[in-house]
C-alpha cells in the first residue's frame, strides 16, 4: 500500500508531502514529493492512560469508536475488572483486544486491591505481579495508588516497583496533592508519570523533579485548560464514558487545546511521539520501520478525519468502518441479596436524641476530590433524616463479593430531591454504590442493580430506568451507540431528579476510591484518606 499525503513529521517539527509506503502492517518506506498533496497525514493517536473498562464497553466495541476518531493505540490498566475478577478479568480484557485491529498496550494493576480499607474480589499479590511483568503482553507497571504504602515502604508495593525495574517497565504514578519530602521518596522509588496533580503548584514542583505529567480531559476530572500552559508530556482520558466517547476522543481534545490558542504540532507530539518513546513502543512517528499507525486529515486546521490507518489496516474511511469485530463471551455474577430499606438506615447511640453532629462527603462538580465538611442533622426513632433542602443525602456501599456488608454515610452536592441512584460500577473494587433521599427509593435502585447482575440505575417513586452491565458489572457487549443512548437518559433522568452536576453517575463511581482525598466511603465505613483512617 502506497499514500501520498502532506505528512506532520513530529520529530523535526515539519510538514510536507510525501510517499508512505506500508508493508506487513509497517512503515517500509518515506518518501518526500515536490507537489504539495490535498490530505494531511499524522501519526495514529495514542492515549497514554485509560481504564476501557470505564467507557462500559468490552474492549471490541470500545475499539469500534475510538478508531474512528484516530485513536489507534491506547495504554489501559485494567484494574477495574482485575478487582472484581482477578486474573480472569485481565485475561478477558487481552483476549477481547486480539480481535481488533486497536493496538492496546497492557499494564499490570498494582493496587488490587486499591488498599486495605476496601472489600474486592480478588488479590494481585508481588508474586502474581511478577509473573504478569516478565511476559509480553504488558509493558509497565499501572498506577501506584497506595502512596501512603510507598512511603512507608511496604513490602508488598515495594516488591512489585522492583520487578518493574526489573524487566526495565515503566511505572506509572498516582499521587494527588503529594508535594515536599513525600513526592520525593514516593519518586525515588522509580515512579515516573502522575495524572492525578490538581494544583498547578504540585505540577510545577512534580515536573522539577523529573516527574512526566499526564494532562487528564476525561469524563469526571478535566484539566487541559488550567494546565496545558505548563508543559505537560502526555495527554491522556482516564476514565471515558461511552456517551462523550462517541462524540470524539483525542481528537477532540486536541481541537480544544487548539483553541485554547496552542500549537497544534506541540499538542500532537503529547499524545504521539512523546508517549511512544516514554512506554517504547514502535509507534508514534511516520518514519521506516515503526507500525503503519496513520490518520489522513482534510487538514490540520479543520483536523476532519478522512482514514485510519491502525497495523497496516485500513479501518475506517468517512467516519465508516470497515472492520466488525465480535465481544468474546464472559458470564460472571453479583454475588449479593436483595436490600430492604432498613439496610440503608444510619442509627444513632442515643435514640433519644433530634439532633446529630456528622461527617459529611462534598461533592464538586467535575472533580474525583471531595471535600470534608460537618452537618447537625435531624434523628427521629433513632435514625438521622436526610434533608434535600439543604442538599444532606444518603450515600451507601453494598459489597458485593458474598460477605453481604453494607455501610451508610451522609454526602452533600449531588442535588437530588426525590429519588435515587445505584451503580455496580464504584472505583476500584466496584461495590454497588447507592445514592438517595430516602432509605426505600435506595433499597429500589440497588436491588436494581442487583436483579440485572450489574449496571446502572435511577429510581423514583413511579419510574425505573437501568442499563445492564453484564461483563463483571463494569462492561456490556452492546454497541456504543446504544449505550450512550442509555447512560444519557440516565443521567438525564437524575437531573430531572434535582441533580446539577455535569455526570452524576461518573461523579457517584469515584465516591468508593479510598485513595483520592478527602473523605470517601467504602463498604467498611466513610475514609478520611488525608488522616488514612476510618472516621465515624
Amino acid at each position: 500500500m502506497k499514500i501520498k499525503s502532506n505528512i506532520v513529521n513530529v520529530i523535526t517539527d515539519e510538514i510536507y508531502p510525501a510517499e508512505v509506503e506500508i508493508k506487513d502492517g509497517h512503515i517500509k518506506a518515506v518518501t518526500e514529493l515536490n507537489r504539495k498533496q490535498d490530505t494531511t497525514m499524522i501519526p495514529g493517536l495514542i492515549d497514554a492512560h485509560i481504564h476501557i473498562e470505564s467507557s462500559m464497553l468490552v474492549p471490541t466495541r470500545f475499539a469500534q469508536t475510538a478508531l474512528k476518531h484516530g485513536t489507534t493505540s491506547v495504554i489501559t490498566d485494567p484494574h477495574e475488572i482485575a478487582n472484581v475478577m482477578g486474573i480472569e478479568g485481565i485475561n478477558y480484557m487481552i483476549n477481547d483486544s486480539k480481535n481488533t485491529p486497536l493496538n492496546v498496550y497492557f499494564t499490570v494493576p498494582s493496587c488490587v486491591p486499591s488498599t486495605k480499607y476496601e472489600t474486592n474480589g480478588a488479590t494481585l499479590d508481588s508474586k502474581i505481579t511478577d509473573e504478569l511483568l516478565s511476559k509480553k503482553e504488558f509493558i509497565g507497571l499501572s498506577e501506584v495508588m497506595d502512596y501512603n504504602a510507598v512511603l512507608n515502604d511496604e513490602e508488598e508495593i515495594i516488591k512489585k516497583i522492583e520487578s518493574a525495574k526489573k524487566y526495565n517497565k515503566a511505572i506509572d504514578g498516582h499521587a494527588p496533592l503529594l508535594r515536599s519530602t513525600k513526592l520525593q521518596k514516593y519518586i525515588s522509588a522509580g515512579i515516573t508519570t502522575d495524572h492525578e496533580s490538581i494544583t498547578k503548584e504540585e505540577v510545577i514542583e512534580k515536573k522539577r523533579l523529573g516527574m512526566k505529567i499526564m494532562i487528564r480531559e476525561g469524563s469526571e476530572s478535566k484539566t487541559l485548560k488550567e494546565f496545558i500552559n505548563l508543559n505537560p508530556d502526555f495527554i491522556v482520558t482516564d476514565d471515558l464514558k461511552a456517551e462523550e466517547l462517541v462524540k470524539g476522543h483525542l481528537n477532540t481534545i486536541i481541537q480544544k487545546a487548539v483553541k485554547l490558542g496552542y500549537d497544534i504540532q506541540e499538542i500532537l507530539k503529547l499524545v504521539t511521539i512523546n508517549p511512544a518513546q516514554h512506554y517504547q513502543l514502535n509507534t508514534g512517528s511516520i518514519t521506516p520501520g515503526r507500525k503503519a499507525d496513520l490518520v489522513i486529515l482534510d487538514n490540520l486546521e479543520d483536523f476532519n478525519i478522512k482514514e485510519v490507518i491502525s497495523s497496516g489496516i485500513r479501518v475506517c474511511r468517512n467516519n465508516q468502518l470497515l472492520i466488525n469485530p465480535q465481544p468474546q463471551q464472559l458470564t460472571t455474577k453479583i454475588n449479593v441479596k436483595n436490600k430492604t430499606p432498613e439496610d440503608f438506615e444510619i442509627r444513632t447511640h442515643n435514640k433519644n436524641t433530634t439532633k446529630a453532629l456528622v461527617n459529611v462527603i462534598k461533592v464538586t462538580d467535575n472533580q474525583i476530590v471531595t471535600d470534608k465538611i460537618t452537618r447537625e442533622v435531624k434523628v427521629k426513632d433513632g435514625k438521622i433524616e436526610t434533608n434535600t433542602e439543604d442538599d444532606t443525602l444518603k450515600i451507601s456501599v453494598v459489597e458485593r463479593y458474598g460477605h453481604n456488608t453494607i455501610y451508610t454515610a451522609l454526602i452533600n452536592g449531588f442535588g437530588i430531591t426525590n429519588g435515587a441512584i445505584s451503580s455496580s460500577v464504584a472505583h476500584d473494587s466496584h461495590n454497588i454504590i447507592t445514592i438517595g433521599t430516602n432509605s426505600k427509593l435506595m433499597a429500589k435502585a440497588t436491588n436494581t442493580v442487583i436483579d440485572n447482575n450489574g449496571g446502572l440505575a435511577a429510581v423514583d417513586n413511579n419510574e425505573t430506568i437501568s442499563l445492564k452491565l453484564e461483563v463483571a458489572g463494569l462492561m456490556t457487549k452492546d454497541k456504543a451507540e446504544k449505550v450512550a443512548e442509555k447512560s444519557s437518559q440516565l443521567n438525564e433522568y437524575t437531573k430531572i431528579m434535582g441533580s446539577k452536576l455535569t455526570n452524576p453517575f461518573s461523579t457517584l463511581s469515584f465516591m468508593a476510591l479510598p485513595v483520592v482525598p478527602a473523605l470517601k466511603i467504602t463498604d467498611k465505613g466513610l475514609f478520611d484518606v488525608d488522616e488514612n483512617r476510618f472516621i465515624p
